[in-house]
């Protein structure tokens, strides 16, 4: 969140004690603030209800629990005790604290990239917040996954450390956008599909990926599954306000718009498009799924009764409203994830100043049963020429079963 300068000057004046002489200005500390923005750390490090970056909001791995921790200067339960040289490895290398090693939720394979004044801002910046005493406890993953040793393997096969290489092919506003999407913004943390061991596939760079049970949109050229139909202009409205004639913000993008997108500069909004616009990317193969007739039937009577009123017969939605669905890449995904999760148990936009009306999706689990949910995602996904696989109803019912096991 934007502090006020007056703010700045009087943690400055709190914190001075932990702050080394002569290293700090508000030229700085506003950069840092900056940074802090773009790569969204109060989204993570703030729990709903909690103080600025104490910690305590619990990411739901695949490997089990993680709880963010304290990172405001708190001498006893923050990083407040961290040496400059420590900050600098955790974002840089992994290892905090007397060498502990980090999980990579903490998206230092992204930090990596980042220019050393460029960490060394966000640093003098953090230094500047109120320290609030909370203690967390950060590893709750089962054994062997809370063993940090086994980091070292896992560094070894997916992590390089290593700064953002500028390409002297492409203009500067590319390049910026490049470093922000590949560095601090850490963009490929969710929109990269994984491995087995949680690493990103570099073969498949931003195409999309699920995460704590959403699925990241694929980021690629692909104008089916893709962003490949959209403006620079269509990229800016909907970082910066979280809606556009194609989508709204919902679930952890929601939380990033909000937290982090919305707040940028225009022209780093504006760089961001450029990259990913122009970038090289894999076409995904045109879908020929079939789907039957009855489904289909079925699955239109119950839109024309449950969807229409707000997404229309004809799929089109209403621009910042109510999503398209006609051409719409999310519900062309091979991965149903979000589509499935949505109509389940419905979901609100983010509020931002640009689009403040933030637009709720009603649940409709209680109203819909397994087989109707999965006839109606099918039409959904095969009608106004979309072409999807459909759904079938074990996979609704075992959707069902996630969400309400999940906190």
């Amino acid at each position: 969140m934007r502090r006020s300068l007056l703010a700045i000057a009087l943690s400055l004046v709190f914190t001075r004690a932990a702050i080394p002489a002569g290293t700090q200005s508000f030229d700085l500390v506003e950069r840092g603030r900056y940074l802090s923005v773009l790569g969204d750390c109060g989204g993570c490090h703030t729990r709903p209800g909690g103080q600025p970056f104490a910690g305590g909001l619990t990411l739901n791995t695949p490997f089990g629990k993680l709880v963010t921790p304290n990172i405001t200067p708190d001498q006893d339960t923050g990083i407040g005790h961290w040496s400059t040289e420590e900050f600098v490895s955790a974002l840089r290398e992994g290892r905090g604290h007397n060498g502990t090693r980090l999980y990579p939720a903490m998206p230092y394979p992204t930090y990596t990239r980042m220019t050393e004044d460029d960490v060394l801002a966000l640093r003098s910046y953090f230094l500047t917040v109120a320290p609030v005493h909370n203690q967390v406890v950060s590893n709750q993953l089962p054994f062997p996954f809370n063993v940090r040793l086994s980091m070292l393997f896992w560094n070894a096969v997916n992590f390089t450390s290593g700064r953002f290489q500028p390409d002297e092919q492409k203009s500067a506003v590319w390049n910026r956008g490049a470093y922000i999407v590949q560095g601090p913004g850490h963009c490929v943390t969710c929109h990269t599909p994984k491995n087995f061991l949680g690493g990103d596939k570099a073969d498949a760079d931003l195409m999309g990926a699920t995460l704590q049970g959403w699925f990241a949109p694929n980021l690629s050229a692909d104008e089916r599954i893709g962003i490949g139909r959209w403006s620079k202009d269509d990229l800016v409205q909907y970082l910066k306000t979280g809606a556009n004639s194609w989508t709204l913000a919902s679930g952890p993008m929601a939380e990033a718009v909000s937290h982090s997108t919305s707040q940028m500069t225009d022209s780093d909004l504006a760089a961001i498009a450029t990259y990913l616009k122009e970038r090289s990317g894999s076409t995904a193969a045109n879908s020929t799924a079939v789907v039957e007739q009855d489904t289909m039937r079925a699955g239109g009577a119950i839109y024309k009764d449950n969807c229409a009123a707000c997404h229309r017969d004809n799929g089109m939605g209403d621009s910042g409203l109510f999503p398209r669905l006609a051409g719409s890449p999310l519900v062309q995904s091979a991965d149903p994830t979000t589509l499935v999760r949505v109509v389940l148990e419905g979901s609100r936009a983010v509020s931002t100043p640009g689009a403040p009306t933030a637009p709720a999706m009603p649940a409709f689990d209680w109203r819909l049963n397994d087989d109707q949910v999965a006839a109606v995602i099918s039409y959904i996904r095969n009608a106004w020429g979309n072409s999807a696989p459909s759904l079938n109803t074990a996979a609704i019912k075992s959707a069902r079963s996630s969400l309400a096991a999940s906190p």
